[in-house]
Formats: C-alpha cells, sequence, structure tokens
C-alpha cells in the first residue's frame, strides 16, 4: 500500500548543518526526515516559495519534458530504505519505473503539481508519529532534530 505525503519543508540540522526534508502523513500524524544535498533542497525550497529561475534548473526541464512527452502525472514513491539510504521510484507511462532519490522526486512533484508517496512499510519503520497539538509537534520535532544524527537511522 501506498501513502500520500505532503511536503512541510526543509530544516536545517544543527548539528552538522546539512539540510533535511521534512514530510508528513497526509491526514495522519507520522513524520519522515531525510538528509539531503544543498542542491537538492535549494530546488524543493524554490519551489515551495514558487520562485522562478531565469532560465529552467534540472527539476523544471525534467517537468516540462515529462509534460511534452504525456505523461503528466507519474507516480512517485519512496520504496525502501538501506543502510541509511533512501530510495524511490517514479512510474512512467512506459511501464518500466525510474529509479530517483526522494529529494529528485519532491522537487519534481512540487513543480508538477503532484504529490509523492511511501511505501506503507517505510512510513510504519521510518515514521516518527506526533500526536500534540500542531504547535507541540513542531517544537518536539526540532527538538528531535536537535538530537539526532544520520547514524541513528542505520542498524
Amino acid at each position: 500500500m501506498v501513502v500520500a505525503l505532503d511536503v512541510v519543508g526543509i530544516r536545517l540540522d544543527q548539528i552538522s548543518q546539512s539540510p533535511i526534508l521534512l514530510l508528513k502523513e497526509s491526514g495522519g500524524q507520522r513524520h519522515l526526515a531525510i538528509w539531503i544535498g544543498a542542491g537538492e533542497a535549494a530546488a524543493i525550497a524554490q519551489a515551495l516559495d514558487d520562485v522562478e529561475a531565469p532560465r529552467p534548473l534540472t527539476h523544471d526541464l525534467f517537468a516540462a519534458a515529462l509534460a511534452d512527452l504525456g505523461c503528466r502525472s507519474p507516480k512517485m514513491v519512496i520504496t525502501k530504505v538501506s543502510d541509511g539510504v533512501w530510495y524511490g521510484e517514479i512510474a512512467l507511462t512506459s511501464g518500466r519505473p525510474l529509479q530517483a532519490r526522494p529529494s529528485d522526486m519532491v522537487a519534481l512533484a512540487l513543480r508538477m503539481g503532484l504529490r509523492v508517496g511511501c511505501r506503507s512499510e517505510v512510513l510504519d519503520e521510518f515514521g516518527i508519529l506526533l500526536d500534540e497539538s500542531p504547535q507541540d509537534e513542531v517544537e518536539r520535532f526540532k527538538e528531535f532534530l536537535d538530537h539526532v544524527s544520520p547514524d541513528d537511522f542505520e542498524d
């Protein structure tokens, strides 16, 4: 089963100063925190802030190419986490899925007005359940981010 995700935003890990992509289960309480690269964080932030680059960036180009090819709603799903690395797939109409990083899928999905999904077993294992008021959730998650490192997600 695939669960739809909403993009909460980009946060900065206080220890490593690395960007973290924060996703939330649509209609639910679980969150996913994924450490990502600075370039992908910038691409996601630009899309979230509706900033249009003077010339198309890579994600803009890919979104335009897919639309031109008639693939306006590819399915993008976070499929697994292995050794601390997150994996995803983009299912095109051609049948064979493309392997993709979740950060690239989010940057692309935001430009195309789509959502990224996540396999329920990934959300079950790596989701963080927050059940306080929205403001308390934000504060608790910030506290979590202040004390977590990428090594915490390795076996």
